[in-house]
């Protein structure tokens, strides 16, 4: 029973963690991590080490995801305030090549 436990435990790790990589848009892969850290804390408590479990729940599904995301919605601010005015930058309201 034990066995089959683990077993399953690594077959949702692979999964969360192969999703993690495939992943591109920052946001979504932050919730991936979020949910591989659970997970990971999961197998840790499966595998009798439930202190790491707890470490690997409070860093790997909480800060971790967060300081990725708030990373990321900073970049996204100051790109859109180094952008040009619109997608078509000035050259397209002044209609010159």
């Amino acid at each position: 029973m034990t066995e089959a436990v683990i077993v399953v435990a690594l077959l949702l790790v692979a999964a969360c963690a192969t999703a993690a990589v495939a992943v591109r848009d920052p946001v979504r892969q932050s919730l991936v991590l979020a949910v591989l850290g659970v997970v990971l804390a999961v197998l840790f408590t499966v595998l009798q080490a439930p202190d790491v479990g707890l470490s690997q729940l409070a860093v790997g599904s909480a800060l971790t995801p967060l300081l990725l995301l708030l990373l990321t919605v900073r970049k996204v601010r100051r790109r859109a305030q180094r952008a040009p005015d619109g997608p078509a930058g000035r050259r397209g309201r002044e209609g010159g090549p």
